[in-house]
């Protein structure tokens, strides 16, 4: 399979470790509820998850910096939080490495802040996160991304995330 390189499966950071817990998404508890908006749910190499609420709250406070690992084009075309960092974590067309994406991070975040990352659905994030805790930095994943889980049509933008939670953010 390595040598048919396939681009990463959508979800593939989520999916395993969903299935190892029962099927439950990291951000629910046993009865398929969503985190606490103010609670730090733990995670597996990286500091952990937190709600758009909380990671707002961080941000306002001056404790974190947002940092958008959204590529280019998904934030010229869906929206973006106005002040968050423009890093993306893959760039469009191809979903492509960011290879600037480690010394821009670890220049951007100074000790003692908190980075929150921020992407599409919250899972891209994860392994942005896991990569910000090897640098040294403490890295946290923003719950549903900033559009949100797809409801029963298929589409984002109506279950959580960033913008349904009325948080600040803009078009082009």
């Amino acid at each position: 399979m390595t040598n048919l390189q396939l681009p990463e499966a959508d979800r593939i950071q989520e999916a395993p470790p969903a299935n190892q817990s029962s099927g439950l998404r990291d951000n629910a508890d046993a009865q398929g509820a969503t985190a606490s908006s103010d609670a730090v749910r733990p995670a597996t190499g990286y500091a952990g998850d937190v709600s758009a609420a909380l990671a707002y709250q961080w941000w306002q406070d001056g404790a974190a910096v947002l940092v958008d690992v959204r590529s280019d084009a998904e934030r010229e075309w869906v929206g973006f939080v106005p002040g968050a960092v423009a890093l993306a974590w893959k760039q469009w067309p191809g979903m492509a490495m960011n290879p600037g994406f480690d010394d821009a991070l670890s220049a951007l975040v100074y000790p003692g802040q908190k980075a929150l990352l921020l992407c599409r659905s919250g899972v891209r994030s994860i392994a942005a996160a896991k990569r910000a805790t090897e640098l040294g930095i403490e890295a946290y994943n923003i719950l549903e991304g900033f559009e949100g889980d797809l409801d029963e049509q298929a589409h984002r933008g109506s279950k959580g995330g960033w913008r349904k939670q009325g948080l600040p953010w803009r078009q082009n």
